[in-house]
């Protein structure tokens, strides 16, 4: 009797296994779309900010020489219905992380601000199509430094990117 008992037991387990249970099929479905096509540009051409030829190397301060980034986002009309975000992507200055290094000058960065405030590089900011952040460049030096003359470059990337 106590064969045909654990058989019973071992029985209606089985039956209440998941593999027992009834399943339903599912179906998953979308439509694939390409977002419009967005160019960034200043009047047509590369984005660059001029700080002329007499930057004095007592003046650096991350106040003197600030110059607006002309830019602007252009995209095609069915833009707004997706969200964007902005970065700017460079090597960032150990001593500053919304500042990019520059070339030419030791202990000097151009530092990017976005409404006044520092932008860190490489870490993007959701914008509006309709209201994007003003960017403005200014020099920093190292805290403490003392800078030399000579001619510098700054490279960056302005990326705005879909969601």
């Amino acid at each position: 009797m106590k064969r045909y008992s654990r058989a019973l037991v071992l029985l209606i387990g089985s039956m209440l296994s998941p593999a027992g249970l009834a399943a339903e099929n599912m179906w998953l479905y979308g439509t694939l779309v390409e977002p419009p096509a967005c160019t960034i540009s200043s009047n047509g051409s590369e984005v660059d900010v001029d700080f002329g030829d007499r930057v004095g190397v007592k003046k650096v301060d991350g106040v003197q020489y600030l110059r607006p980034m002309n830019y602007r986002i252009s995209c095609d009309p069915d833009a707004n219905a997706f969200a964007m975000t902005l970065e700017i992507v460079g090597t960032p200055a150990d001593y500053d992380r919304a500042a990019v290094v520059v070339t030419g000058v030791n202990d000097l960065a151009i530092q990017i601000k976005q409404n006044g405030v520092p932008f860190e590089l490489n870490k993007p900011i959701p914008i509006s199509l309709t209201n994007p952040p003003q960017l403005e460049a200014v020099p920093v030096k190292r805290p403490g430094a003392t800078l030399t003359e000579g001619p510098f470059e700054a490279t960056a990337t302005l990326k705005a990117v879909y969601q």
